[in-house]
């Protein structure tokens, strides 16, 4: 029998979200393993940040797994407050023993890493969050935000439902020769089967939060092996 070699990651994901599980088992390989905990909405909005005990709680079970890192995929959660990654991954790690990160963090060192600032947002999000990813961004990354479009979204559930057409038309609307990267915060929108698609039709790179978020893991588990098809950012893992 051939024995595979396994590596773990854990990932926290809202309640609501119903894509990070399905994007991961369908495009990761068969040595590359993840694990989730589920988080239960710590305000009356639908993107405003998970409970602190659920963050903790779940943290602590995904290092009873073994996992090499934790990894927040709930992009919108960062927008709110500034030192809102600083806290939750505190959080993370000090509960699960190991490196933890957050989505919207992945997405700007990932825009970074790549050697490009001028980027374009779509998102499922309403218009004061994404406002709020466009200040997020262009305070702590320097990334200067030239074009954005947001669909608006008040059910955070339902975005899991969109059709991903949806964010390649955004992509199209927003997208003019001064933005590099495009990037499409939202954990629950699916979009991975698509990215290398779109960076074909558009011409430059495409990156979402679920894309990030396992490029973001993988750097801290020092794997840089390329996946070819879910887009340059990971089929290049640039560093």
């Amino acid at each position: 029998m051939i024995q595979i070699e396994r590596r773990h990651f854990g990932v926290l994901i809202p309640s609501t979200n119903t894509t990070v599980e399905i994007e991961y088992t369908r495009n990761l390989p068969a040595t590359l393993q993840f694990h989730t905990g589920r988080l239960g909405k710590g305000g009356n909005t639908p993107f405003f940040p998970s409970r602190d005990e659920d963050v903790i709680y779940q943290s602590k079970l995904l290092g009873d797994a073994k996992v090499e890192v934790v990894a927040l995929a709930q992009t919108s959660a960062s927008l709110f407050d500034d030192d809102y990654d600083a806290k939750v991954k505190a959080l993370m790690s000090q509960n699960a023993g190991v490196p933890g990160l957050t989505s919207a963090e992945a997405i700007g060192e990932a825009v970074v890493a790549l050697g490009m600032r001028r980027v374009g947002i779509v998102t499922p999000y309403s218009t004061q969050v994404i406002e709020n990813a466009k200040r997020y961004y262009e305070r702590k990354y320097g990334l200067q935000v030239v074009g954005m479009e947001g669909f608006g979204a008040t059910d955070a559930y339902a975005i899991g439902k969109l059709d991903a057409n949806m964010a390649f038309e955004g992509l199209r609307r927003v997208d003019t020769p001064a933005i590099e990267v495009l990037i499409v915060p939202g954990g629950n929108f699916p979009t991975m089967p698509w990215i290398a698609v779109w960076e074909r039709a558009l011409g430059k790179p495409v990156i979402t939060t679920n894309q990030a978020t396992l490029w973001g893991a993988l750097g801290v588990m020092k794997l840089n092996d390329p996946l070819p098809g879910l887009g340059r950012l990971l089929e290049q893992m640039p560093r």
